[in-house]
């Protein structure tokens, strides 16, 4: 029963460990911010108010974790971020 129990934990850890990705986006001088919330509502699915959010703390603090998941969804949203000329990490 112990080892049953060691195993369900083991699985549990591997998936917290591969959802545990996060997309930071990062302040520029460039774009505006329309275009960042606009971004943010197109192609990571943020509600209007979610995104404004995110944009504000990206001007004032830097950067924000705009999204967390598995690292093959993030990597889709940040190429396609990244094209629209944002600039965005997986951390």
């Amino acid at each position: 029963m112990e080892y049953t129990t060691k195993t369900e934990q083991e699985q549990k850890s591997k998936k917290q460990i591969s959802n545990s990705y996060s997309l930071v986006l990062y302040n520029d001088d460039v774009n505006t911010f329309d275009h960042v919330i606009n971004c943010l509502i197109r192609i990571c699915k943020h509600d209007v108010v979610q995104a404004e959010q995110c944009a504000w703390l990206v001007h004032n603090r830097g950067k924000c974790n705009i999204k967390s998941g598995k690292l093959t969804i993030l990597r889709k949203m940040q190429n396609a971020l990244t094209q629209n000329g944002l600039s965005a990490e997986i951390e």
